[in-house]
């Protein structure tokens, strides 16, 4: 991949960050506002959120809104929201409708004990970038972190953030807000290994291969091949032909000029949850356990990995955008790899696969209809009715 993707893996390589807590959070009225109170895990259900968390929102009634700068122009802001650990990187996911002249700011901050941080721009988003801008926003350094393309970089970690969102529109049709995914995570948390899920062991899903390389610009097509995929397994599940989509429609709707490529993780979820029905974000997980468990239930995951650590090379970072669709009997992950031009669908050693994924801190793409059933959510890492309780804020 180019040297922009694999400076964004040194930097997010980066270690920071405090042990996570093992608590809960419950929402609490006292004098008229909103306070979250952490709850001792003790007699209150314990969990072990191994250096990460997923808060997922479908419903925005608790954030607060006001009037925006331009006419037509909305912004919603959230309580202050407690986290389960002491976060230091956050990527921020979310689906929308959107017509022609509609955008949509997406931005966070973190807040300390005695003080907040600035706002940072996670991402502007919009239905016409000839209109609206769609892309990543540059030079946000200051002295408390910074914004990595799409993952906001702490240094030094935090327990509260706070999202705020800016919805308009210069037509008659206001932005359509489906969804909002906070994935947040501790960089030095080391949860020992999970035991495999060998549920998942001997099963492969059916995902159609397609290869980045038949394009001509294709070296760089990895993620919206990998987003192609899933859509068009979508397709063929669901017999809905409108997401069986190829690969250059999708890298041109989440080409992010800024960084001048299509892999900018939320705008490749964000494309797949415009869809009606589909519900796609990113997240990480802490161990290939977890990814067994999505291909247990037959649910295909995208992978962010580095491209020579995956092939067994030595080299430097060079990100890339896989699928796993399955696992062999003896537990090699079975992976459709784009960056092929034959044989796209791959057996890889176990370890391979596990040292190219740690590369991006497990990052994933999840993209499935929105009335499926995700796998248990041991550890509140992706959306879910588990995620959701063990959050301060929920739909």
């Amino acid at each position: 991949m180019n040297t922009a993707q694999a400076g964004r893996f040194r930097r997010h390589s980066r270690q920071r960050g405090r042990r996570s807590g093992n608590r809960l959070w419950r929402k609490w009225a006292a004098s008229g506002a909103l306070v979250w109170v952490a709850l001792a895990a003790a007699g209150e259900g314990e969990l072990d959120p191994r250096g990460g968390q997923f808060i997922g929102f479908t419903r925005f009634g608790a954030f607060a809104e006001s009037v925006g700068a331009l006419p037509a122009e909305k912004v919603l802001t959230s309580p202050e929201i407690a986290a389960r650990i002491h976060w230091d990187e956050l990527v921020a996911s979310w689906n929308v409708e959107l017509s022609d002249g509609a955008y949509l700011k997406v931005e966070a901050r973190a807040l300390y004990p005695r003080r907040a941080t600035k706002y940072y721009t996670m991402g502007l988003y919009s239905g016409n970038p000839s209109r609206h801008p769609r892309q990543s926003v540059r030079h946000q350094a200051d002295a408390d972190g910074d914004v990595a393309t799409d993952t906001l970089i702490l240094k030094e970690p935090c327990r509260r953030v706070q999202v705020r969102l800016t919805l308009g529109s210069d037509d008659a049709k206001p932005a359509g807000l489906k969804f909002l995914g906070l994935c947040l995570t501790d960089s030095q948390a080391t949860p020992p290994p999970l035991p495999s899920n060998r549920t998942a062991w001997g099963k492969t899903v059916p995902v159609p291969e397609r290869s980045q390389m038949a394009y001509s610009n294709g070296v760089v097509l990895c993620s919206a091949a990998t987003v192609s995929m899933l859509m068009s397994f979508w397709s063929r599940t669901l017999g809905r032909p409108e997401l069986d989509v190829d690969v250059p429609e999708i890298a041109n709707a989440v080409y992010d000029p800024v960084w001048q490529g299509t892999g900018n993780w939320p705008f490749n979820t964000a494309y797949a949850g415009s869809y009606p029905g589909l519900r796609a974000y990113v997240t990480r997980l802490t161990d290939l356990a977890e990814l067994e468990d999505w291909l247990a239930e037959g649910l295909p995951v995208g992978l962010s990995v580095c491209l020579n650590r995956l092939r067994g090379r030595k080299g430097p970072p060079s990100g890339h955008l896989v699928v796993c669709v399955g696992f062999t009997r003896d537990g090699d992950p079975v992976i459709n790899d784009p960056g092929t031009r034959q044989s796209v669908r791959k057996v890889l050693p176990r370890k391979n696969v596990i040292s190219a994924w740690a590369w991006s801190k497990n990052t994933v793409y999840l993209i499935y209809p929105e009335n499926a059933k995700p796998p248990e959510d041991r550890f509140g890492h992706w959306d879910s009715p588990a995620s959701r309780q063990r959050t301060p804020l929920g739909p």
